[in-house]
């Protein structure tokens, strides 16, 4: 016999726990198998939304030779009349592996969840703040889009 579900606050609460462990397979595996993960604020040339756990995994993969991400310094997760979808507040503080330059964000993010599992993740960040850290625009949208920076 299986425990209760997961809510979407203990997947919150997980996912940063895996993001500190760098374990982005464990991190992307909390997403139903259509799950949906979307970043309003992306700069141009940069993914808005992958849909499927496997496009999820794929993005995530690598995550850790761009960003190690050493602490959560601030968390705050907001209940919603619904349910099934909190808020969560949180900064992460760390370093950009390439450049060596601190980096130290902010995030807000919108999480829905069904049936113990991720089904909508609104990933709202600063671009301009990752790419200081990072090197610059080309820079984030070239570790994490696939691409090249552009020389």
């Amino acid at each position: 016999m299986s425990g209760p579900r997961r809510t979407a606050r203990d997947l919150v609460t997980e996912a940063l726990r895996l993001l500190l462990a760098k374990d982005m397979a464990g991190f992307a595996g909390l997403w139903a198998a259509d799950g949906i993960l979307e970043f309003p604020f992306a700069p141009a040339d940069y993914p808005q939304r992958l849909v499927g756990r496997d496009a999820i995994a794929d993005y995530l993969r690598d995550y850790p030779d761009h960003l190690d991400v050493r602490a959560i310094t601030a968390q705050t997760v907001h209940d919603t009349t619904d349910p099934e979808v909190v808020i969560v507040e949180f900064e992460v503080a760390g370093e950009a592996v390439r450049t060596g330059r601190p980096y130290q964000v902010r995030y807000i993010a919108v999480v829905t969840a069904r049936e113990g599992e991720i089904v909508h993740y609104r990933d709202y960040w600063s671009p301009l703040a990752a790419a200081e850290a990072l090197g610059g625009l080309d820079e984030l949208t070239a570790s994490f889009a696939g691409g090249e920076p552009n020389a």
